[in-house]
């Protein structure tokens, strides 16, 4: 195989455009072989006083002990601190519907994120079914394996379905990252734009174009965040109660959103807004974010090729983002999730609220501090400092 990609060095975020560095197809595959993950262990099996502690005859007093009272499994198993990490392969990534299979190296992924950013064991469960009933009852009989459920890569409506029966059928935390980890990084990122901008978040005129999974969270927190001129368009122009084409999500959506009862498509959303967010993977001609009002925010964050070229997009607003590495504002997922499954069970959290998820924004700019610029409105993906800080945060809105 001859295809290479461009990523860039971290260490250079603060430039216009980050160096690229080109990674051929062997060094990827090379790295992806035999999988990314395997199973560690705490102490070594290396007597066989150690082997008879660790399994026969010695765990069969832990197995009686949690038999008699099954708490305790919390403490001798690593079920209570181990996040599951399902899919059913069906929107993955920007390649759709590639099936479990293909998902599994994305979810293996996932998990090593877990572990790098915080500190927590999980395990990838591709499940070979796309049927709602079958995912949610798999989930229910695995429900003693695992402390929390990250939803991955499931497609939308399906996806709010999903997520909502397995929240109400298990006493853990669960959620769907696609939705609600984009939706805390992005309003982390909005904070620090309002901020080096000067700006009222809650005076804000905000257009999302994209009303699948990323888009309906994303306009949920930045409700909750105190935003009230939101528009959110779909594939057929701006999502209003008008519309008679609209699913029972959408429809949610549109009761939410659109205070002043916009219609038509992007020309008549954007024009006048003061933020662009871009979750889909369409394409926003320049004219037409030229149209927004001054000090704009744009965020293009589909991939691998934003709505608009950030080059094109600052022409015409004060701070841009995108999902990609190469340019300066990279909202990622994994400035959010790793510490926010942490934080959760290191409150014994039975669900992932609202607050939880603006708190974990809240963290996620206050590490940004003093280094606060329009090309720097979130940390990097790669500073250790914000697992912990999200972890912090979530627990103790858990707690209020």
């Amino acid at each position: 195989m001859s295809e290479s990609i461009v990523t860039s060095s971290p260490e250079s975020e603060s430039q216009a455009r980050t160096p690229q560095v080109v990674i051929d197809d062997a060094e990827i595959f090379a790295a992806h072989e035999g999988g990314k993950l395997s199973v560690g262990m705490n102490s070594p099996l290396d007597t066989q006083r150690a082997l008879s502690i660790a399994y026969t005859p010695g765990v069969a007093q832990v197995s009686r002990a949690i038999a008699a009272d099954h708490t305790l499994a919390a403490k001798y198993t690593w079920a209570s601190r181990l996040v599951a990490v399902v899919s059913d392969g069906s929107a993955v990534l920007g390649l759709g519907d590639i099936g479990p299979a293909a998902s599994l190296p994305v979810m293996e992924g996932k998990s090593a994120l877990f572990k790098t950013f915080g500190g927590l064991d999980s395990i990838p469960i591709v499940l070979d079914t796309k049927d709602p009933d079958e995912i949610v009852e798999t989930l229910i009989r695995l429900r003693p394996t695992f402390g929390a459920v990250n939803l991955e890569d499931i497609s939308a409506p399906r996806c709010f379905e999903i997520e909502r029966r397995v929240i109400e059928a298990l006493d853990c935390p669960v959620m769907h990252d696609d939705q609600h980890g984009t939706a805390i990084v992005v309003l982390g990122a909005l904070f620090g734009a309002v901020e080096v901008l000067g700006r009222d978040m809650h005076a804000l005129k905000v257009v999302i174009s994209g009303a699948g999974a990323a888009g309906v969270a994303c306009a949920n927190i930045l409700i909750a965040a105190g935003i009230r001129d939101i528009v959110v368009l779909d594939s057929k122009g701006i999502v209003h109660s008008g519309r008679e084409d609209l699913n029972t999500f959408k429809a949610e959506l549109a009761a939410s959103t659109n205070p002043r009862n916009l219609t038509g498509g992007i020309a008549e959303a954007v024009n006048g807004a003061d933020m662009f967010l871009g979750l889909s993977a369409g394409v926003v001609p320049e004219e037409i974010i030229a149209t927004m009002a001054p000090k704009g925010i744009v965020f293009a964050l589909s991939n691998p090729d934003p709505e608009i070229h950030p080059d094109a997009a600052r022409r015409h607003a004060a701070v841009v983002a995108t999902g990609r590495s190469d340019f300066p504002n990279q909202i990622n997922n994994v400035l959010a999730f790793p510490g926010v499954f942490r934080g959760a069970l290191d409150a014994g959290a039975r669900r992932i609220t609202e607050k939880m998820k603006v708190a974990a924004a809240e963290a996620i700019f206050s590490v940004v501090g003093d280094d606060l610029a329009v090309d720097h409105i979130v940390p990097s993906a790669l500073d250790p400092r914000v697992g912990p800080a999200v972890a912090e945060a979530v627990a103790a809105a858990s707690q209020v």
